[in-house]
């Protein structure tokens, strides 16, 4: 009898254990990941994302894979159905600036970068300058569906991700940044009496056979907002309102993507450049002004492009791709949102956040544009944390905080204030964060993407910041996530694939 109690007691002891292990975030074992099934609720490997903090030096560094490209719009045609990649390299493999090994160095620059750009943007929209460089107009050009690569920003010194495309004819490879809510294709140029450091020679325009500068009764140069003029010539001045700008002449040249040539793109060719670009010789900007590299191309392309930022630490390429077929099956559609205020970027209706598969008390109201068109929400590749209007941020904080009772809290760091010592774990539980669409969808993040970690010690931290400007979903929010810009039709998707 006494040998039935102890063997009931013990099934009772572990009952509770199990119930235990069921209902908190609790570390558990890596070879019992497959016994979490739960749908409000992840695994986060911490040895795993932990391990992706450390770089891996390439074993051979190219700056320049050009390959000899045919300009017979025939044969380009013929192979419009493939998708030309180029391959792309982290900043931390090529020999410019400082390659810091440490991530917590790297993080914290990072954050840094990251909080004058939201600062910066945040005096954008305060301004009503939601364009920074062009007006409105159309200016289409023909071209072919095309893609290419995308490497994450995140070591490369300047926190954006970048492509790689040629400039010129031939073609010059360069790195660019590419940034969804600028409406300016540009490149630093010789003669360069102020340049920065880049990762590949600075762009000769002399030596290229299709480079045409532009005169200042251009119809083109009459759509720059602060167009000048000096010697015949149209000059262009960029400012970021982070101390960043990019001075020069604006021209019309042909851009290579892989076998792809995009013939007349307007772009400026800077002379006087300074900011935050170290590596990149310039910027490829996506946004939906009309002189962004999609305005542009016009209905040439239908207003589509799509992408996947690389997943950090992952050893593969995002990729994008412009063009219908960049429209994928299946996918969860969101409507964009006009802000008149702000036409550069790409505002979707959030109107609610979940953790844990419960959606949490706060109003949608926090995140609509005001009668004076303030506010918002936009998905911005630059930006790399999300930011939440503060009693937003606050709601979701404390959630996921209650439910995350049994991990080990740390100490703040950076913008972060809720983080946490995972150093003993090798998995975590955590709940799920979900972002709730006005239009029904709801997007569920994966765990790597809101708890990231800030050194290479074990201290992971809750990837949002509260903001009293407009809400950004940032980049860390959307790695590894197929996301499709429908700009003709006014639709923003995510899905079905993951990268």
């Amino acid at each position: 009898m006494a040998t039935t109690k102890a063997v009931i007691l013990l099934l009772v002891v572990a009952v509770v254990l199990l119930n235990l292990l069921i209902t908190h975030a609790t570390a558990i074992s890596a070879s019992s990941s497959t016994l979490d099934s739960h749908p409000n609720f992840q695994l986060l490997n911490v040895e795993e994302t932990i391990a992706t903090t450390k770089l891996h030096p390439a074993a051979a560094v190219q700056t320049d894979n050009y390959q000899e490209l045919s300009t017979n719009n025939k044969e380009t045609k013929t192979k419009k159905k493939n998708k030309w990649n180029l391959k792309l390299l982290h900043r931390d493999v090529i020999p410019v600036g400082k390659n810091h090994s440490d991530h917590k160095t790297r993080f914290h620059e990072r954050m840094n970068r990251d909080i004058i750009r939201v600062e910066s943007l945040n005096r954008r929209f305060s301004s009503g300058g939601g364009s920074t460089s062009y007006g409105g107009g159309a200016y289409s050009y023909h071209v072919e569906d095309f893609g290419s690569d995308v490497v994450s920003g995140m070591d490369q010194g300047s926190g954006e991700y970048f492509v790689r495309i040629g400039v010129g004819s031939p073609p010059r490879n360069q790195y660019m940044v590419i940034d969804s809510g600028s409406d300016i294709v540009w490149v630093q140029c010789q003669p360069c009496s102020q340049c920065y450091r880049q990762s590949d020679p600075v762009f000769d325009p002399s030596s290229s056979a299709t480079f045409a500068g532009v005169s200042c009764a251009s119809s083109v140069c009459g759509r720059l907002e602060n167009a000048g003029c000096h010697a015949g010539r149209c000059r262009y001045e960029v400012s970021y309102g982070d101390g960043s700008y990019t001075k020069g002449t604006l021209a019309l040249e042909t851009l290579t993507f892989g076998r792809t040539i995009v013939r007349n793109v307007a772009i400026g060719c800077g002379h006087r450049n300074r900011g935050m670009f170290v590596g990149a010789a310039g910027l490829l900007g996506l946004g939906g002004g009309s002189m962004s590299f999609i305005g542009q191309l016009g209905s040439q392309t239908g207003g589509a492009f799509g992408y996947c930022l690389v997943s950090r630490g992952s050893g593969t390429d995002g990729s994008m791709v412009f063009g219908r077929r960049a429209i994928p099956s299946g996918a969860v559609w969101v409507p964009l949102i006009r802000n008149p205020r702000a036409p550069s970027f790409y505002f979707v209706g959030l109107a609610g956040l979940g953790v844990g598969g419960a959606r949490i008390p706060v109003s949608q109201n926090v995140f609509q544009l005001s009668d004076s068109e303030y506010g918002g929400v936009i998905m911005d590749t630059g930006t790399a944390v999300t930011r939440l209007p503060t009693a937003a941020y606050m709601a979701l904080r404390d959630a996921f905080i209650a439910s995350t009772a049994n991990l080990p809290r740390a100490s703040r760091v950076s913008l972060f204030d809720t983080c946490y010592n995972l150093n003993d774990f090798a998995v975590v539980r955590v709940p799920t964060v979900s972002f709730y669409f006005t239009s029904g969808p709801v997007l569920t993040l994966p765990a790597r993407n809101f708890l990231i970690p800030v050194d290479n010690m074990g201290t992971f931290c809750f990837a949002f910041a509260p903001t009293s400007g407009p809400g950004i979903i940032g980049n860390i929010q959307q790695e590894g996530i197929q996301i499709s810009v429908d700009a003709a039709n006014g639709f923003l998707g995510f899905g079905p694939n993951t990268c």
